[in-house]
């Protein structure tokens, strides 16, 4: 037997790593350098919208009136950092400064996703520099990125954080903290006695942490705040916000200097309203027939579409802009080619010659499906699209809770069959410039439901539109008889003569609650065996390159 001592197993750096730990040496940084690397314009891309993706996560936590760092607030921005695939960031703000040194794997991913949040940053700061709007914004969403990071370190990785960084603060010692003990005890809430005198506190300038001051969250003497290790974040999140303020200012002296490149320039101009959720594209395997429009614009179209779709069948006509934002909803909701095209020509040629609209307006139609011109297969507009959309007058196009003063958005709204109050609850968050918001608040109300809903496109609002009135239609079916849901039947062939049966119907589930008597009609006349049943599919991994700003 050999009881000779096993040597431990060496863990052997790349190069490139040795390089990377060198440069990002901890999961929490203030951003205060420059990165020097170069990188690929299609990394550039990707790092931005990324990072775009994380910080509108914050955003939408806000929109939820979550309080910030509360137990509800971290548990929706972990899940939804990890439904959107991005474990580098959720790995940054769950783990604090610990680095997995015995795991070499593990180890690499921690220092790619390093390098991913150190330059990211900087790149945003290209595209938020330019507007004092686009400045608080950014400015408010990477404060709240930075002390989720913050607060998952330890006492210990917050001194080596101090270290790292050359911040100058040195805990009380045994006798200063004995000198204010009481002041401390009576200004340090939810915490014991014995706890407070294990804490570490901090003496510091009270203008460095106004934040504990208005909310009286330190004992403040001779101008000097004590702070506690738990909210040292107020501390080191001044430091933080300066130098962001400073790079938002030097970022602005280069932004012309930087335009000079075309490619980064419409990226840059772009990002903000950039869509970076599910793609709409197509409607995968759904096929709505446009028959069913008029009852759909009703039930399911968001605001905006509805309007749009009023407008044309009022007037006859859309502008170019509006073409382009309720032509390709439409394809996005699943109307096909020859569909759209059947459906603008019954329309446009009440006002117009046939070959006036072959000439001038079919083309285009043909273009938006990729099927002439650059071939591309556009992708439907995201509400940050349409709600940075010039809108100009007798146009429809452009998000109505912005651009319709109070009086004539509270028109629209009763118009939509919304009362009083309700109009009045919309038209408040319209007011507050919380758009989406007021769009969330007239689907809750259009629909009867108290489900919160997040309104990030007008095809995802048509998406959980349909969902809703299926899942009421099978909720019926199962205690009341032999009628079958009608959840997974919209993509299937007999959709077209489903939908045509409810098109002047006025009641919420007319949409969905189709008479036996026409399903056993269809299923009679059909004598082919049925094909493979097409469900909705609608495809998750989104390529971000792909999107079209």
């Amino acid at each position: 037997m050999d009881f000779r001592r096993k040597s431990k197993a060496r863990i052997e750096r790349k190069p490139e790593y040795e390089n990377l730990e060198q440069k990002y040496k901890h999961n929490v940084l203030l951003y205060r350098l420059p990165p020097t690397e170069d990188i690929k314009i299609q990394e550039f891309e990707d790092l931005a919208l990324e990072r775009l993706k994380v910080l509108r996560i914050l955003e939408q936590a806000q929109a939820k009136g979550l309080r910030f760092l509360s137990d509800d607030w971290k548990e929706y921005v972990h899940d939804e950092l990890s439904r959107e695939g991005l474990k580098g960031y959720l790995r940054l703000c769950t783990n604090g400064g610990n680095t997995a040194a015995n795991n070499i794997s593990k180890h690499e991913f921690e220092l790619q996703a390093r390098r991913r949040d150190y330059i990211s940053h900087f790149i945003l700061r290209l595209a938020y520099c330019r507007t004092q709007e686009l400045k608080s914004w950014f400015i408010a969403r990477e404060m709240e990125l930075f002390k989720y990071k913050f607060s998952a370190m330890t006492p210990a990785e917050i001194k080596q954080f101090l270290d790292l960084h050359n911040l100058n603060y040195v805990p009380l010692s045994a006798e200063q903290k004995n000198a204010v003990k009481d002041g401390l005890i009576e200004s340090t809430v939810g915490q014991s006695v014995a706890k407070i005198e294990m804490l570490d506190f901090y003496k510091v300038p009270f203008t460095q942490v106004l934040d504990l001051v208005r909310s009286r969250r330190c004992y403040l003497k001779d101008g000097q705040a004590y702070v506690n290790t738990h909210d040292f974040i107020s501390i080191v999140g001044t430091k933080q916000l300066e130098e962001i303020e400073h790079g938002l200012k030097s970022a602005q002296r280069l932004i012309r200097e930087v335009e000079t490149d075309e490619r980064l320039f419409t990226l840059l101009k772009s990002l903000h309203t950039s869509y970076t959720g599910k793609d709409y594209t197509v409607g995968k395997d759904v096929k709505v027939p446009i028959e069913s429009i008029d009852q759909l614009s009703k039930k399911s179209f968001p605001l905006c579409m509805r309007l749009c779709h009023e407008h044309l069948r009022t007037t006859h006509h859309l502008k170019y802009d509006g073409r382009m934002q309720y032509g390709l909803f439409l394809k996005g909701i699943g109307v096909t080619l020859e569909d759209a095209i059947r459906f603008w020509r019954e329309e446009l040629t009440k006002k117009m010659d046939p070959e006036k609209f072959v000439k001038s307006y079919q083309y285009n139609i043909e273009h938006n499906y990729g099927k002439k011109g650059s071939l591309k297969d556009y992708a439907p507009y995201s509400c940050a699209k349409i709600i940075q959309e010039n809108v100009v007058q007798g146009s429809a196009n452009g998000c109505p809770f912005k651009y319709y003063d109070q009086s004539t958005l509270k028109q629209k709204l009763a118009a939509a069959g919304l009362g009083t109050a309700h109009i009045q609850d919309v038209a408040a968050l319209a007011a507050k410039h919380h758009y989406q918001l007021a769009c969330a608040k007239y689907f809750q109300v259009t629909h009867d439901t108290n489900v919160e809903v997040a309104i990030n496109h007008p095809n995802h609002y048509y998406l959980q539109s349909q969902e809703l009135m299926g899942s009421r239609v099978e909720k019926k079916s199962t205690g009341g008889g032999p009628r079958k849901s009608m959840k997974s039947n919209i993509s299937s062939t007999q959709s077209t003569q489903d939908y045509s049966s409810y098109m002047n119907g006025d009641d919420d589930d007319e949409l969905w609650n189709i008479a036996d008597d026409t399903q056993k009609t269809f299923e009679s006349s059909t004598q082919k065996p049925t094909s493979k049943s097409s469900e909705i599919a609608w495809e998750d991994d989104l390529d971000l390159t792909a999107i079209d700003y």
